[in-house]
């Protein structure tokens, strides 16, 4: 049984927000504790509530997601914060990534892949809409000009399954059953593959897997 997941749902459209909302509240785990309209009223609200998901829409009035994505992660927010988009703002996707968001949903899709993000992102994974993983690979290409296939070819076979596991969006404990080795092994292993890829946590380690093929796509 899941915890009550606390949402703060942000776009400018009215019909968006409340749509989201219904979406969102027909599962009994989930609960929309705000909406907001811009990237301001965001961060005025989740300072107060401190919910534990944010659905940001890019393209808002005052403050547009992105701005107020890096304004929330400057302050240090413990909130989740998954990018609600279009298909027309892909070229977003790596910049989004990149300042630290766990999530990115296109607002076609299908509601069990959002409420698969919001779930997803709560318990720590990340969610990338399966449709832009190709689209991320390619800006990931464009920006890493770094020896990957050196840094690849550092990991140990272990290290190379347990990052295949990071990018199926399993954590720690579920790496370790899944492996048959304790938690701290798996802890010690997740380290090491960080430092010997160069990132800094599971999303750019995902990304990181994605683009080797480590995990297909």
């Amino acid at each position: 049984m899941y915890d009550v997941i606390r949402v703060l749902i942000a776009d400018d459209h009215e019909l968006m927000r409340q749509g989201l909302k219904q979406i969102i509240e027909l599962e009994d785990d989930i609960k929309v504790v705000e909406l907001a309209v811009d990237g301001e009223d965001t961060i005025k609200k989740s300072q107060k509530l401190k919910p534990d998901v944010i659905l940001l829409d890019i393209n808002m009035p005052n403050m547009n997601g992105i701005q107020a994505l890096r304004r929330l992660k400057d302050m240090g927010t413990d909130s989740k914060i998954i990018m609600l988009t279009i298909h027309e703002d892909q070229e977003y996707l790596f910049e989004t990534i990149n300042i630290g968001a766990s999530g990115y949903v296109l607002k076609d899709a299908e509601s069990s892949s959002l409420v698969k993000a919001i779930r997803d992102v709560y318990l720590g994974h990340s969610y990338i809409h399966p449709s832009l993983a190709s689209s991320l690979v390619k800006e990931y290409n464009k920006h890493d000009k770094s020896d990957d296939l050196y840094k690849k070819d550092k990991l140990t076979r272990r290290e190379y399954e347990v990052l295949g596991l990071i990018a199926e969006g399993k954590n720690n404990r579920e790496i370790a059953d899944n492996l048959f080795i304790s938690e701290k092994t798996v802890k010690n292993h997740v380290s090491n593959i960080f430092r010997k890829i160069e990132v800094s946590d599971r999303t750019q380690a995902a990304i990181y897997a994605y683009k080797h093929n480590i995990k297909k796509i």
